[in-house]
């Protein structure tokens, strides 16, 4: 499944809609005086439906090689066993594989209106391995974006770029293990440039994430 995103004010991301907005002190702050919502056209999927992603460090038990300790960093090109979890009955052991962080063009933010004037966005490619072999269809993980040494965009982003970067669902038969698939994560910046992609999901990650570099 694709998400395809839209610009909205920081109350409005309280709501878990898909969003972009641009923030001066960081990834989690926007200023409240952000204008009302511009959207691209709503995706059709009925995948949509599926429960937002509520990850756990605790999410299953190591299966297929060592967890990745929370702070780890690894290469692009280097393959990271994590726990996952995703909404309150699927969880589990995944595997995710940082193939490529692409630098893409000004332009190609025109979905998200006159607030991603002077983004410049980064496509993290990623492929995403069940290793535990649970039910973890339809899940979504997500990559965030970071600047060389770890620091925050400034830019909080949610959704994708059909066709450029295009943010998949786990598929129906993502139950068995070895199953895989590919997808992108949308990241954006307006300073320097995106280096680093961060696994940021459940409690222990989100202090001391797990990242890779070039």
């Amino acid at each position: 499944m694709t998400h395809k995103g839209r610009i909205v004010s920081a109350v409005a991301l309280t709501t878990l809609t898909l969003g972009l907005t641009a923030c001066n002190d960081g990834e989690d702050a926007a200023s409240a005086q952000d204008s009302p919502s511009a959207s691209a056209p709503a995706s059709s999927d009925p995948g949509s439906k599926s429960p937002s992603a509520d990850p756990s460090d605790d999410a299953a038990a190591p299966a297929g090689g060592d967890v990745a300790a929370p702070g780890t960093k690894f290469k692009i090109g280097a393959r990271a066993v994590l726990p996952f979890k995703y909404g309150t009955a699927k969880k589990g052991t995944v595997a995710v594989t940082v193939t490529a962080i692409e630098k893409g063009a000004e332009a190609d933010m025109a979905p998200f209106g006159d607030k991603a004037k002077g983004m410049t966005p980064y496509y993290i490619r990623m492929k995403v391995e069940n290793v535990g072999g649970t039910d973890l269809s339809y899940a979504s993980l997500r990559l965030r974006g970071k600047l060389e040494g770890g620091g925050p965009t400034g830019v909080i982003l949610v959704g994708d770029l059909p066709g450029k970067c295009d943010s998949e669902t786990a598929p129906r038969d993502f139950t068995t293990k070895g199953a895989s698939y590919e997808t992108c994560s949308l990241s954006a910046t307006k300073t320097d440039p995106i280096a680093v992609a961060s696994f940021e999901e459940g409690d222990a990650y989100s202090d001391s994430p797990v990242l890779w570099t070039s």
